[in-house]
């Protein structure tokens, strides 16, 4: 356990970071589960439409420091290609 002042005031931080951090990657790794489901379901449209809504997610997440840059961009590339391959 933090004994001096300064590492409990960190380990206050930690747990909020945590936190926030956690809801966020929650909500990326939604609208993936979303992308996942629509190519699933062979809906051209609608996985265009998903990966649309994902894109600016994930790279929000790169910004925010929950995921690496490039993370996200292979994330973005794989599903692409898979919507592409659809049609």
């Amino acid at each position: 356990m933090a004994n001096s002042p300064q590492a409990k005031k960190r380990a206050r931080q930690n747990e909020a970071r945590f936190a926030v951090n956690k809801a966020r990657r929650s909500r990326i790794r939604t609208y993936l589960r979303k992308v996942e489901e629509a190519l699933a379901s062979g809906d051209k449209e609608a996985a265009a439409a998903a990966l649309r809504a994902a894109q600016p997610e994930l790279m929000r997440g790169v910004t925010k420091g929950v995921f690496h840059k490039n993370t996200a961009a292979r994330k973005m590339s794989r599903l692409t290609s898979r919507v592409k391959a659809l049609g």
